[in-house]
């Protein structure tokens, strides 16, 4: 039994192995500026390929054009051609990404792949450059459903490479248009080239393969989420108000997350960012009565006001509302400091119940954000508890760990706090607590951090941190 399980082991590693080396090879065919003949004009193709052709490429248009004097293409001569015309304005005609944009050289020996996430339409991978730059490439996913659909239905494997990759290529411009701390940064594409297309841009229907190039962040870990400090949740459903926000009034007017999900989102250095701008509308829902503006979700209905022919606030109301139920609800009320539970309970009633709109809830976070960072929800603690400590300064301790509830540390106990009033409070609380040191950390709210220890905890100089000592365990002032 062992043998044949180290065989399967085996077996599995190489498969995975040369899996992989594929996907390497693939990806960095890129990079190389591969280049094939095109053997079909789009003319050829079936005539239901080139419906669906026309209508991706419908989708774009209304994103390229916000500004009346920006300039425009006919949107009635929507063939191959119309492609090679506006490209330039999809992947670089907006000055609006930060810094120079990363192109194919830079994907040439990029190191350390591997598969991110697959879904119907994308494949998404990490990658190393050669730089040490750490990126996310998203590409069309060969094997998905969209592309098996296509292939399947039409036998034209590079029209339905291009016809998936429209939705990379209406992704880059929605990075574009949406840009903010809380969306996920754009760095640059490379589409590979191809001979055979004549002077004038016309082309076959091949138009190239397609590398989306993001940002690297870590996929969001709701169960993660739920052991982190209750400052770690509260900073998560902040960013998330504040890029709902933004989506209310952004460039291309009040945006809808049809597909609101936490596995949607990432993060990067602590800041939770949108990755997945696939199933986003822009698109006002139009109505002749309220009944024509009823919210479904699964546990509850919400009936919106039709005002003038659209309902009123639709959008906001149904991202406010998502982000209650699959982040609020998880993440907001659960170890919330005692004394602020009256505004956490003000803003899980109003989102809860859509009582209120974007702006008043971004004012509740706010207020809830500054009460927290003031200290002001600490002025009934009991003022003698510091008293009971000794204060050794420039001293540091080592030894003496032990674990909390949602410590910092997996190594022992690691609070964030206001004060050294609060890290009193907290120590009077653990049956195991002696001492506590404060460095100078903080998070980033700016509270600090506050390291806790038993009465084995060792005392050692330290030019950089205070520790405090319960007067009760030793019988005069400490020293080293």
């Amino acid at each position: 039994m062992g043998n044949s399980l180290r065989a399967a082991a085996l077996l599995a590693f190489v498969v995975l192995s040369i899996l992989v080396s594929l996907l390497i090879s693939s990806v960095q065919q890129f990079g190389a500026r591969v280049v094939s003949n095109v053997t079909r004009s789009e003319q050829q193709l079936p005539e239901a390929l080139i419906s669906q052709l026309i209508e991706r490429r419908k989708e774009i248009v209304p994103l390229l054009f916000l500004n009346e004097d920006e300039d425009h293409f006919s949107d009635q001569s929507l063939d191959s051609t119309w492609d090679y015309r506006v490209w330039d304005k999809i992947a670089r005609g907006s000055s609006r990404a930060p810094g120079a944009e990363l192109g194919c050289d830079s994907l040439v020996d990029m190191q350390a792949l591997e598969v991110l996430g697959s879904g119907y339409t994308k494949l998404v991978v990490k990658a190393n450059l050669a730089g040490g730059l750490a990126v996310a490439l998203k590409l069309v996913n060969e094997q998905g459903i969209d592309m098996g659909k296509c292939v399947e239905e039409f036998n034209e494997p590079e029209a339905c490479r291009q016809l998936v990759a429209y939705k990379l290529k209406k992704e880059m411009v929605l990075l574009k248009r949406l840009q903010h701390p809380n969306v996920i940064g754009l760095r640059g594409h490379c589409e590979g080239q191809h001979r055979g297309r004549e002077a004038d841009g016309r082309g076959g229907a091949e138009g190239g393969r397609l590398a989306v190039i993001l940002e690297q962040g870590t996929p969001l870990q709701m169960i993660q989420l739920l052991q982190s400090p209750w400052e770690d949740r509260f900073r998560v459903c902040l960013d998330l108000v504040h890029l709902l926000h933004f989506l209310s009034s952004s460039p291309l007017g009040s945006v809808a997350l049809l597909d609101f999900q936490p596995r949607q989102f990432v993060m990067v250095s602590g800041t939770l960012k949108l990755t997945d701008l696939d199933d986003v509308s822009a698109e006002p829902t139009q109505c002749q009565t309220n009944a024509d503006c009823t919210l479904f979700f699964p546990q509850r209905n919400f009936s919106i006001p039709c005002v003038r022919g659209l309902c009123e606030g639709l959008n906001q109301k149904r991202n406010m509302y998502n982000a209650y139920r699959y982040f609020f609800t998880y993440l907001l009320p659960h170890q919330a400091p005692p004394t602020l539970t009256h505004l956490v309970d003000h803003i899980m009633n109003s989102t809860g119940e859509l009582k209120s709109d974007i702006n008043e809830t971004l004012q509740a976070f706010e207020e809830l954000l500054a009460q927290y960072q003031s200290g002001a929800h600490l002025d009934n603690l009991p003022a003698f508890e510091l008293s009971d400590y000794w204060l050794l300064q420039h001293v540091g301790a080592s030894g003496g760990q032990y674990r909390c509830w949602l410590s910092y540390s997996a190594q022992g106990c690691v609070l964030s706090v206001h004060s050294p009033r609060e890290a009193a409070h907290i120590c009077n609380s653990h049956s195991q607590c002696s001492s506590f040191s404060l460095t100078g950390q903080r998070t980033w709210s700016g509270r600090l951090l506050a390291f806790f220890r038993s009465s084995s905890a060792q005392l050692i100089p330290n030019g950089t941190s205070d520790v405090y000592v319960k007067k009760n365990t030793v019988s005069d002032t400490p020293s080293l």
